[in-house]
């Protein structure tokens, strides 16, 4: 795997930091962007301090990434939920998390198609969410995380012919920090919500890394356009008979 180099948003903790380490074990080349600084180190591993919320700063990332050489593959992991009832939501809510959501995944992939196209290969992987479902409380983030899966399969149909697959994983409840700042670690509502899953428990990082890499895979490239949700089978449906 080693001529393969990764760009992966949103990679300093979490699902962005664990797939970005096994994707590095697995011999690839990373560049791991983030508003936060990472506490991943490795010699393949390449670090860019950027906030995605900023147009202007994902355009000095995009120029970054365009003088690079051999990205094959584009994993948009960063995300923010900035949850509200309807009476309280703001345009300025949508406007910032599509900015985050859609504009800088449409910023980075400019910079890193001519490349894939190049070569004739290419691996694009959105992190949507189960929200896209719909959830109370999620105007902006469920509206935002929804229109990723749109944007994904209207690029899935563009860039088929070039040998560059578009996928879209969507996790539900997993334990993450953005998970804990809605619901607290330990919490009874935590325990409720597990029970309420199908199979009887909280996702993991690893659960959504697996789905990840299974559309980061070279070989998987006869799926494009679609959605995975890694939900303990939450996306199934809540009411029981």
């Amino acid at each position: 795997m080693s001529g393969y180099k990764a760009v992966i948003t949103g990679a300093s903790k979490g699902i962005g930091a664990d797939l970005a380490m096994r994707l590095l074990d697995r011999g690839y080349k990373v560049i791991a962007i983030d508003r936060e600084n990472a506490t991943l180190s490795h010699k393949n591993l390449q670090l860019i301090e950027a906030d995605l919320l900023d147009p202007a700063a994902v355009a000095q990332v995009a120029d970054t990434l365009t003088a690079d050489i051999g990205i094959t593959h584009l994993i948009h992991n960063a995300g923010l939920i900035w949850p509200n009832l309807l009476e309280d939501a703001a345009t300025e809510d949508i406007a910032g998390l599509a900015q985050l959501h859609l504009g800088s995944a449409l910023q980075l992939m400019q910079a890193a198609l001519p490349q894939m196209k190049a070569v004739g290969f290419g691996r694009v992987v959105f992190n949507s969410s189960r929200a896209a479902l719909g959830v109370p409380t999620r105007t902006a983030y469920g509206a935002t995380k929804a229109a990723m899966i749109g944007m994904a399969r209207t690029w899935a149909l563009e860039l088929a012919p070039h040998g560059i697959t578009v996928n879209v994983v969507a996790p539900g409840p997993i334990q993450t920090d953005n998970f804990w700042s809605i619901v607290k670690k330990g919490s009874d509502r935590e325990a409720k919500l597990a029970d309420s899953i199908p199979v009887g428990r909280l996702g993991t990082t690893s659960d959504v890394v697996n789905a990840f890499l299974f559309f980061c895979d070279p070989d998987t490239s006869f799926v494009t356009g679609q959605t995975l949700y890694v939900c303990g089978g939450a996306s199934i449906g809540t009411l029981t008979i």
